[in-house]
């Protein structure tokens, strides 16, 4: 097995371990890994996490605990990332109703052995329009050409969240290059 791969699913494994022991309340996997168990493999810099925290006294959103919990065990925490088995993991709390629905509705999938949730693609889409990075933009086209898409649920995201008309804003941008 790749070493990369190898390590993601180690990495995979340290985030359900946060997960059975109540440090996060739920995850899934978004961003380009996810992406990769879609499609072919897009180049990605990272594992982007997204999560549920257990609920704290007022609306603060505090990362510490995964910071304390990783560090505890060995792990480096940098400015962006925290390094679990030298992979650079991003934890994102779920910032909205987009990001929750798409972390609640996750599908089951498995990097090597370890068992996981990975955003589903219609979610991803949905997620990269309303982000709309250049980097997105190119990726919204890839997934939408290579993924399994389910076109009727993904109109329904985009339209339940806004997004409908700059899909077809996007649409009609991609026809005319």
């Amino acid at each position: 097995m790749d070493l990369f791969v190898r390590l993601i699913e180690e990495a995979i494994g340290v985030v359900n371990e946060m997960e059975r022991e109540g440090v996060i309340e739920r995850y899934a996997i978004g961003g380009g890994a996810a992406i990769a168990l879609h499609m072919e493999p897009i180049p990605t810099q990272d594992l982007d996490v997204f999560v549920f925290l257990p609920q704290t006294p007022g609306q603060l959103i505090l990362l510490t605990p995964i910071y304390d919990y990783l560090r505890a065990r060995g792990h480096r925490v940098g400015e962006a990332w925290v390094y679990i088995h030298d992979i650079p993991v991003q934890f994102i709390p779920a910032y909205d109703d987009l990001t929750e629905e798409a972390v609640d509705r996750a599908v089951d999938a498995f990097c090597g052995k370890t068992p996981t949730r990975v955003f589903r693609a219609e979610h991803i889409l949905a997620i990269m329009l309303q982000t709309y990075r250049n980097k997105d933009k190119e990726r919204i086209v890839r997934v939408f050409d290579e993924a399994v898409i389910d076109e009727r649920l993904l109109e329904d995201i985009l339209r339940r969240h806004g997004l409908w008309e700059k899909w077809e804003l996007f649409g009609e941008k991609r026809r005319e290059a």
